[in-house]
């Protein structure tokens, strides 16, 4: 038989393979240039990505009173120091804008509550909106989607709305972008926050929503006292708690205490029996049932967050009140929690109103109105 040129082995001894030097010479060679490309593989399994950027995780600050879940924060955003100081920068800068004249922060105003003092926003070239300015309070536990409609699913896609909108900045992406990509300030920023050398709309909503995430309202009066925290109420507060969380003014059933402050559904409260004007949360999805619903406010920052409902028809807290008091009006739609509809409202007496309201003041959390962390960055 002719020798195997192709595998020399000589002879099989006590289970071994004897070969020749060369041979063992040779594959010893082949094996460790095998482990050495096993070891560069693993090693590049462990190694950071080129593109992932060294930042630091961001830690919310969630105040005792809060819903015990955490804050909904997407895989595809997470919160760091420097995302969050981006958005920070880009929510006051009225480079987001047409006209370089608004920013976010031009209705939606720390003091307020995040909010709009006006009835209806108005726009870089004075057009005028339809729906009063959402507060913009814990938005990281609402998933039931943003918007007195709940038209945007997530908090990124709330923030992608305002640029385009042709009533509020009134610009297109690519603009903002070009004008991002030209500051060399901008351009350091998203590369500490994203490692990108280009900035484009994706990131910059990314770093808006993280820094939207942090606004964070949970260390009001009421706060204190509900957990125990040495704040005490007055008499007129107390009665006031007992009036919102019972029978008598029934407001817990929609902005439950200890919390948010609000369920972030969509409800009918009885404002209209018609509703030609708006008709809410059905022109989002098309069924009528949802005729005449919007999505429930939070109650903090109550006193300091006027004018109130969808379109900031009422100017005071006491207009309000009378109108869950005394005129609530009947439509197919209305919540089924207005149970008092037969009567206009609760029937409440002027102490009693008079106490609501005092209650509902004990919700302002003067640390968030004035939080230098929420302030503006920019010169």
């Amino acid at each position: 038989m002719a020798k195997n040129r192709n595998f020399p082995i000589n002879s099989l001894k006590d289970g071994q393979l004897n070969m020749k030097p060369t041979v063992i010479n040779t594959m010893s060679r082949l094996y460790g240039i095998l482990f050495l490309l096993i070891g560069v593989l693993v090693g590049s399994c462990n190694k950071p990505a080129d593109d992932a950027p060294l930042t630091t995780p961001y830690v919310l600050n969630i105040p005792k009173g809060l819903p015990p879940m955490e804050p909904f924060i997407p895989t595809n955003n997470p919160m760091t120091v420097e995302g969050v100081a981006l958005g920070r920068k880009l929510f006051y800068d009225p480079i987001l804008s047409d006209d370089n004249s608004q920013s976010c922060s031009s209705c939606h105003k720390q003091e307020l509550g995040f909010g709009d003092p006006r009835q209806f926003s108005i726009g870089v070239d004075g057009s005028v909106g339809t729906r009063q300015a959402m507060t913009l309070i814990n938005l990281g536990w609402n998933q039931n989607g943003f918007f007195w409609d709940g038209r945007s699913a997530t908090l990124e896609d709330l923030v992608f709305e305002p640029i385009r909108n042709p009533i509020e900045m009134n610009t297109t992406w690519p603009e903002v972008e070009a004008k991002l990509n030209s500051s060399e300030e901008y351009l350091s920023l998203f590369a500490q926050a994203y490692n990108i050398d280009k900035i484009d709309s994706v990131h910059t909503v990314k770093a808006i929503s993280q820094f939207l995430r942090t606004l964070i309202s949970g260390n009001s009066k009421f706060d204190k006292w509900y957990n125990q925290q040495a704040a005490q109420l007055t008499e007129s507060e107390t009665r006031g708690f007992i009036l919102f969380n019972g029978e008598g003014a029934d407001c817990f059933h929609c902005h439950g205490l200890g919390g948010l402050i609000t369920d972030n559904n969509f409800r009918n409260n009885g404002l209209d029996a018609e509703f030609s004007a708006d008709e809410g949360r059905y022109l989002v999805t098309g069924n009528p049932s949802d005729k005449g619903k919007f999505r429930t406010p939070t109650l903090r920052n109550i006193q300091l967050t006027a004018p109130y409902m969808h379109d900031g028809r009422f100017f005071t807290l006491e207009q309000v009140v009378d109108h869950y008091s005394e005129h609530i009006q009947e439509s197919a739609t209305l919540d089924p929690l207005m149970k008092l509809v037969g009567n206009g409202g609760a029937q409440l007496s002027q102490q009693e109103k008079q106490d609501l309201i005092a209650f509902l003041r004990t919700f302002t959390d003067e640390e968030f109105l004035s939080n230098p962390e929420f302030s503006n960055p920019n010169p």
